[in-house]
């Protein structure tokens, strides 16, 4: 689904550089990013989602070249970054009416089941800026489940929530991992159990 060819990138003060010539291939189902601390794995899915430019290097989704057809490239995924406070002023029920316009998949129907599922139901008119780290992760995760995008690029999709959250998000995420024209990539230090994987990105300790 998703081709990087010859990546490459740094960051110019202090310059460091993260990837070199990386050709990667994201296949449907569940892509894990895997690696310590500051070996890249949120500039990854960033560099994926079109939200920071590479060096260089080609990126493909679906046969749609981020470089030539970048609104086209960014309309067929859903991203977030997680500490994020473009939304702080919205309620979720207002961000949730946002993704509309966004995400031409979005399914409103999803929202439901995913709010009561990851226990939002408490915070749909709270702002945004007034929920813990956790719930506004559960904002997140909600959005891109129900968002309807081929590609969903999550960083650190376990990070904050409680058990019960935890265990609902793996169950998208198998969901997802049997449908043949959707993929995940999520970032993390490792594997969850029980995981079932279509691919393993290791950037190293």
């Amino acid at each position: 689904m998703l081709s990087i060819e010859n990546l490459s990138f740094h960051y110019p003060k202090p310059k460091v550089e993260l990837f070199s010539q990386l050709s990667i291939t994201i296949p449907p189902g569940v892509t894990l990013v895997q690696g310590g601390d500051g070996r890249g794995k949120s500039t990854l899915l960033r560099l994926m989602a079109g939200a920071m430019a590479a060096d260089a290097g080609r990126l493909q989704l679906n046969g749609i070249s981020l470089k030539e057809q970048p609104e086209a490239y960014r309309r067929q995924l859903f991203w977030m970054e997680p500490r994020t406070t473009d939304f702080d002023q919205l309620t979720p029920v207002q961000f949730f009416a946002s993704l509309g316009g966004r995400h031409p998949g979005f399914d409103e129907t999803l929202l439901e089941p995913l709010v009561e599922g990851l226990g939002l139901e408490p915070h749909m008119e709270k702002k945004i800026f007034m929920l813990s780290t956790g719930s506004k992760r559960k904002v997140w995760l909600a959005a891109a489940f129900a968002s309807g995008a081929d590609l969903l690029l999550i960083d650190e999709p376990f990070a904050a929530l409680d058990a019960p959250s935890i265990a609902f998000v793996k169950e998208r995420l198998q969901d997802i991992s049997e449908h043949p024209g959707r993929a995940v990539v999520m970032a993390d230090y490792g594997a969850p159990a029980g995981a079932v994987l279509a691919g393993l990105v290791d950037l190293g300790d």
